[in-house]
């Protein structure tokens, strides 16, 4: 069995076709993208007991609201802590791992949900799928970015494009399931999760059979490595333990936790911010459709920005996403106020491309700073920030919001003065960004440190 997932086992033969490695990629992020649409089921769970409506003894919404808050983090951390392991066993095996965390997630909290154990559902989906969410997220990423060192945005872009899409089937086949199987005595989502956790599983494990990685002398035919100084593209390699010694990984981590922290504040709130904002003016109807619209443009700007930061740099692609950024979150409380829903819907929708792009867009930038050879590691430990951002944003846009009304502001103000604040951090993520330099050269790996690594990593080319 280790043979099996050995990188030997599944480093390409000649003749193998790179474009058949972002499918298998897609296959994973497209599963583990439904966390994004999780909180289709935060209602119906609050009805297990009383199942038409809420009995006393069911479970609140702020008690449901940690399921997803704990599978961010858990997500962000075992991504750090694995990135080291994935960089040393492969794809294949972390990918199979992730499948069986995913999967094997919904199916320890359908068991909580049968016994109405709460901290069932938390350890369930919130920390073994979390652990897969991460190991899922990463698994791929440095893989693509070997197969297409000539365009390392779009190939990023096409896998985490995934994961930004993965609520768009989540979404409507939890509905379509819940519906199927509610009944007089179940709200159905108990057996919705051990239907969508076996799916996941499978879809995930086919992805894991069919990754591949490119041998040790692979280039794409025809193309000759440039280094090009005013976008930083390294042809230096950075060891994953030195990388956490240099100013670039947290002015990066920086970058990341500005961006993630606006973006998902305003994302988790959605639905409930367009109906206050626009009373009586938008349905729930409507508000389900502005959400759906978000997570579009949330996908399609992962591929859209992370592609176009081949040619822009990457650097300045997130200059574009912090200066544009704050522009637009400064400008959303106006159009509110003047009830101008066409714009305040536009602004949203450019914003959720550029929080998209910005998760995209961030291993090509790891890749162009620290070299490709422990870009998957160096990725998972950066990924903190995500998890840092999946409680800062929400938390800022809740509590905020919540002062507010308490102060006698009205509910459809009540988010102006988030919207200044998120603002604000993206000025930070700026600052940031415009730190960034190349990484000295006393974090480079010597020639010596690769033999010794040769072994482990027998697919890297070095140069």
């Amino acid at each position: 069995m280790p043979g099996f997932f050995s990188k030997q086992r599944i480093t390409a033969k000649p003749g193998f076709s790179r474009w058949l490695v972002p499918p298998a990629a897609l296959s994973v992020h497209l599963c583990i993208g439904q966390a994004y649409a999780f909180s289709v089921f935060n209602e119906p769970l609050s009805r297990i007991i009383g199942v038409t409506t809420s009995a006393p003894d069911d479970w609140k919404l702020t008690t449901l609201g940690w399921i997803f808050s704990l599978a961010i983090v858990f997500l962000g951390l075992s991504a750090a802590f694995a990135g080291k392991w994935l960089e040393k066993v492969g794809p294949r095996l972390t990918m199979f791992v992730a499948a069986c965390c995913f999967g094997g997630g919904f199916w320890v909290a359908a068991l909580g949900i049968y016994l109405h154990t709460i901290w069932l559902v938390y350890l369930g989906y919130g920390v073994i799928g979390g652990i897969g969410l991460g190991l899922g997220y990463v698994s791929p990423v440095s893989t693509l970015i070997k197969w297409f060192p000539d365009r390392r945005g779009m190939a990023t872009g096409m896998a985490i494009m995934g994961f930004g899409g993965g609520a768009m089937i989540g979404s409507p086949l939890s509905v379509l399931l819940m519906e199927h199987f509610k009944s007089a005595s179940s709200v159905g989502v108990m057996e919705t999760f051990c239907v969508m956790g076996s799916f996941y599983f499978i879809s995930m494990l086919i992805g894991s059979l069919t990754i591949r990685i490119p041998p040790s002398d692979w280039q794409p035919a025809g193309w000759t490595p440039a280094i090009v100084e005013n976008r930083m593209i390294t042809d230096k390699h950075v060891h994953i333990d030195q990388a956490l010694k240099t100013p670039q990984f947290y002015l990066l981590w920086l970058v990341l936790c500005m961006n993630v922290s606006a973006g998902i504040g305003v994302l988790s709130q959605a639905s409930v911010m367009i109906q206050e904002m626009f009373k009586g003016s938008v349905t729930p109807a409507a508000a389900a459709g502005f959400v759906g619209l978000l997570s579009l443009f949330n996908m399609g700007g992962r591929f859209f920005w992370s592609s176009t930061s081949d040619y822009l740099g990457r650097k300045n692609t997130y200059f574009i996403f912090f200066v544009l950024g704050a522009c637009l979150y400064a400008t959303i409380p106006s159009m509110g106020m003047h009830g101008n829903m066409l714009m305040f819907v536009l602004l949203y929708a450019v914003i959720m491309s550029m929080y998209g792009g910005g998760f995209s867009t961030i291993p090509a930038y790891l890749a162009d700073i620290f070299g490709t050879r422990f870009v998957g590691g160096i990725h998972g430990r950066l990924l903190t920030a995500w998890s840092t951002a999946g409680v800062l944003g929400p938390v800022l846009v809740n509590y905020i919001r919540e002062y507010q009304i308490q102060q006698g502001v009205a509910k459809a103000e009540a988010y102006n003065v988030t919207m200044y604040i998120m603002a604000g951090l993206l000025l930070i993520g700026f600052v940031s960004n415009l730190l960034i330099r190349p990484v000295h050269e006393k974090h480079h790996m010597r020639h010596d440190e690769f033999d010794e690594l040769d072994g482990a990593y027998p697919h890297t080319q070095v140069k």
